[in-house]
């Protein structure tokens, strides 16, 4: 994680700009969670939310999301309600990725050092989810990690490393319990393409 971490000065963070972008994101997100939104209204809003938002990808709310610039939703992922993703480094969720209520992705960090968190505001590291993965319920998943293809993350998990592709992982913090059988390529989209 370390050669990816970037650092934030206090200045960045309360510096002019960077508080308009914030109070924008945020006003933008309040109208998103708002219950009387449809969910064609949400469906339209959310490529307006993230850097990159793939066809059929949606968001239910409510929807916690912070420097959505740095955000890229592939193909037809849904994240359910109450989902955070913290942008303060890039995060890619590769397609037909299936979120379930409640989970963080949080790409920020702070020193361990107690000289190092006064000198910088925080630090952040990128999250690379890949395609056909699904994250359980309630499932934490911190700065740097890297999760592989058609991987399942089981409910209530800390990921703290990268997990590879084809695997069932859970625990706290996350390991491998098992191997999974690999996909037909050849088919395995074949369902979700018709809708």
């Amino acid at each position: 994680m370390r050669e990816n971490l970037v650092t934030y000065g206090f200045d960045e963070i309360f510096d002019p700009e960077a508080r308009e972008r914030y109070e924008h994101e945020r006003a933008m997100l309040l109208r998103y969670n708002d219950p009387s939104m449809s969910w064609e209204e949400r469906h339209a809003m959310l490529p307006q939310l993230v850097a990159e938002c793939g066809e059929g990808t949606n968001a239910a709310a409510p929807l916690y999301i912070g420097r959505g610039s740095n955000i890229r939703l592939g193909r037809k992922v849904f994240i359910n309600s109450g989902s955070a993703l913290d942008g303060g480094a890039p995060i890619t969720i590769g397609d037909y990725t299936l979120i379930a209520p409640g989970v963080q992705v949080l790409t920020v960090t702070h020193p361990v050092d107690p000289m190092a968190r006064q000198r910088c505001a925080f630090q952040a590291a990128p999250i690379t989810i890949g395609q056909n993965v699904w994250i359980g319920a309630g499932v934490i998943i911190c700065a740097g990690v890297t999760i592989g293809d058609h991987s399942v993350i089981g409910a209530g998990s800390i990921v703290t490393r990268d997990v590879p592709s084809c695997v069932l992982a859970a625990g706290n913090p996350c390991r491998v319990v098992r191997q999974l059988d690999p996909p037909d390529m050849a088919t395995l989209y074949a369902e979700r393409e018709k809708r």
